[in-house]
């Protein structure tokens, strides 16, 4: 996607217009233009691209017998640092005047990474690509980038090694198809594991830039008939339109499915036709040549209709796709051209040397905006007291919330020494921590923490593979937490009580979005694909079961679902407070039941069976018939669903109860013996 016209008679018309056809799609993709629901293949296509013309340029010098190894990797720095540093630079400029200190201070980290080109590890390891946090992320298509320049590092010290051995085209697509053919399976069997390891890291992408070069190696070794070209180029077509009507968000990538776009573009390739009317003519053209900086620039204008909630709006829509067009052309004609034009007349070392400069001009102030939390104190008082609810959350998270990794919890203790209540639970347990432990009946009572990221305290629990792969790439064990979990609590005396507090709806569900089709995030005897009754009669039984194994020996709480509001509450309400707008965020209690029906039957069943008592955070969280997000111009949740340390106060009076109740905060004989026992404070 970063590759020059030439205007030599080398330039090929046919690669410049099928740039156009790629970043089009992924342009059109993005926007959401209805009949490109695979539009994202477009990025495959570059890649096919980038390997033919990358192969070509390395084994043409080495044949010449004076490739360059400098040389060629100034090149590609030429071509791609300018525009991407001017995007940097206008984006960190601007957002000092919109972005909220929380959003500018990651804008600041991802610039540091996409100009370094590590940019695809560190969205790999923030989140997955299709999530809705990506979209709020100004440079996350620069992941694409990251891993076009670590197959620009690689491929040529491939090449020369495989030169040095045995010169020749033929030794060198042996190696090759043996790295593709590597890089193809891995791809293939890391995508349903890990998917979103796959869609961003270069072993599992590489073997899409090496079949351009395995075309560039058999480019013209048969000669083709006009009509077997126009024959090759149409079904190379056909598979790449094919894949962007055809695929979609669902359709694992990128993995054997891959294979369609990535065909079809070496077919197109090796059809060679300069004057095709599918892309030689005018419009793909100019595209094909401003391919790169339409590419740059359409991801942040996208973000922006985002930001402002216009992304729906068609004439915002419309307004976006022109303006990309105009900061696309703008970019090519002031940045690419002159800096690649001016840079290439210095002498290498020179270039060199200025490209080290300018990228470190843009840095240092990045550094300085991560260093300085995003720079607070740019807007009102008001403004930034809302924004900062965003990390306005347990302040012994980090130390006490297990997430990635590890199947036991840190056992932390707040309060007093006293144990008088354990909570269990996922990240809303965590979210209401310190809530439960102010209602304590005095300051030497304390309460235990074994809280677990993405997980239901429910037994025989196992994550989609999805959901898996968004929680932790470094393990998920929320099977073996419960187990661990269980044990300990053998070990707690009878008189403290537990307190759980999970998102059930959430695992049974999925995301409140009533767009989008019910998937169940976790499995018990079997992986569902929908939440069907069968599943939710065997969920209900596990939470019942695991309720009523606790409450055999103990005083259970369960605490009724946590309302889940549509937006993130404090980014929302604080960038409609930057623009002079006033948001009112909540949802109906009639839209709350509807939601968490399945999860009050659950609870319910178990009080019935075996005495479990519930909690109900609704009459403190949802007054006059709404389920509010914010309380005298506050938000009460740090994102869209966890309560932040001023909303989860308010539950202060409800988590009292279990310490006013028999079995709850009373005396324990035993606490000095337990709590030195191996495992249970760690």
């Amino acid at each position: 996607m970063n590759q020059n016209p030439s205007t030599s008679s080398s330039f090929r018309t046919d690669i410049n217009g099928l740039r156009a056809w790629a970043v089009a799609a992924v342009i059109f993709y993005h926007f959401r233009i209805p009949g490109f629901s695979g539009g994202f293949v477009g990025v495959d296509v570059f890649f096919v691209i980038s390997g033919f013309l990358m192969t070509g340029i390395v084994v043409a010098s080495l044949e010449r017998g004076h490739f360059s190894l400098l040389a060629f990797y100034l090149a590609r720095a030429r071509r791609i640092m300018p525009a991407l540093m001017a995007l940097c630079v206008v984006l960190l400029a601007l957002g000092w005047w919109v972005l909220l200190p929380v959003d500018y201070a990651a804008l600041g980290v991802h610039a540091v990474f996409s100009l370094v080109f590590l940019s695809n590890i560190r969205f790999w390891r923030e989140a997955g690509y299709f999530d809705a946090a990506s979209h709020e992320k100004w440079l996350l298509h620069t992941w694409s980038l990251a891993v076009e320049w670590q197959f620009y590092l690689l491929l040529p010290l491939l090449l020369m090694a495989v030169w040095k051995w045995r010169p020749g085209r033929r030794p060198l697509g042996m190696a090759m198809a043996v790295v593709l053919l590597i890089s193809l399976a891995l791809s293939v069997v890391t995508t349903p594991l890990r998917p979103t390891a796959a869609f961003y890291l270069l072993p599992t992408r590489a073997w899409e830039m090496l079949a351009g070069g395995m075309a560039c190696l058999l480019a013209n070794r048969g000669i083709l008939t006009a009509r077997q070209r126009n024959a090759l180029e149409a079904a190379g077509l056909a598979l790449v339109i094919g894949a962007m009507a055809g695929f979609d968000t669902a359709s694992p990538w990128p993995g054997w499915h891959a294979l369609v776009p990535v065909l079809g573009t070496v077919a197109v390739l090796l059809a060679a036709r300069s004057a095709s009317p599918w892309t030689g003519h005018a419009a793909a053209q100019w595209l094909g040549t401003r391919s790169y900086s339409l590419y740059l620039w359409h991801w942040p204008v996208m973000v922006a209709l985002g930001y402002l909630e216009w992304q729906t709006e068609a004439p915002a829509v419309a307004a976006g796709l022109a303006l990309t067009l105009v900061l696309g052309d703008l970019s090519y004609r002031l940045v690419e051209r002159p800096a690649q034009m001016q840079l290439g007349r210095l002498r290498q070392g020179w270039g060199g040397a200025v490209l080290l400069g300018m990228a470190l001009v843009v840095m240092t102030p990045v550094l300085g905006i991560r260093a300085n939390d995003g720079v607070a104190g740019r807007f009102s008082a008001a403004i930034d007291v809302m924004s900062a609810e965003s990390k306005n959350i347990n302040p012994r998270r980090d130390e006490c919330h297990s997430d990635k990794g590890g199947n036991s919890s840190p056992s932390c203790l707040h309060g007093g020494q006293h144990l008088s209540a354990i909570v269990i639970g996922d990240s809303h347990a965590d979210a209401v921590t310190t809530a439960l432990a102010a209602a304590v009946a005095s300051a030497t009572d304390g309460i235990m923490q074994w809280t677990y990221g993405g997980c239901p305290a429910l037994p025989g629990v196992s994550a989609s593979p999805a959901f898996k792969e968004a929680q932790a790439t470094e393990g998920y064990a929320c099977g073996e937490f419960m187990d661990w979990t269980m044990r300990q609590l053998d070990a707690v005396p009878g008189n403290v009580p537990v307190v759980v507090v999970h998102r059930l709806s959430f695992y049974a569900f999925g995301e409140p979005d009533p767009s989008k089709v019910a998937v169940p995030l976790v499995f018990f005897s079997q992986l569902h694909a929908l939440a069907t009754p069968e599943f939710l009669r065997e969920f209900t039984a596990k939470v019942t079961d695991m309720a009523c194994l606790m409450a055999k020996d103990r005083t259970v709480y369960l605490v009724r679902p946590i309302p889940e509001m549509p937006v993130d509450v404090p980014k929302s309400m604080s960038r409609a407070l930057l623009f002079g707008q006033d948001k009112d965020i909540s949802i109906s209690l009639a839209a709350y039941h509807q939601r968490h029906a399945f999860a009050w039957a659950a609870q319910d069943a178990a009080r019935d069976r075996c005495g479990v008592r519930i909690l109900d955070p609704l009459p403190y969280l949802c007054p006059q018939g709404r389920c509010q997000g914010a309380r005298d111009g506050r938000p009460l949740y740090h994102d869209d669903d966890h309560l932040s340390e001023y909303g989860n106060k308010l539950l202060v009076p409800m988590f009292a109860e279990v310490f006013q109740s028999p079995g709850g905060g009373m005396p324990d004989p035993h606490h000095s013996r337990m709590k030195n026992q191996p495992g249970f404070f760690r």
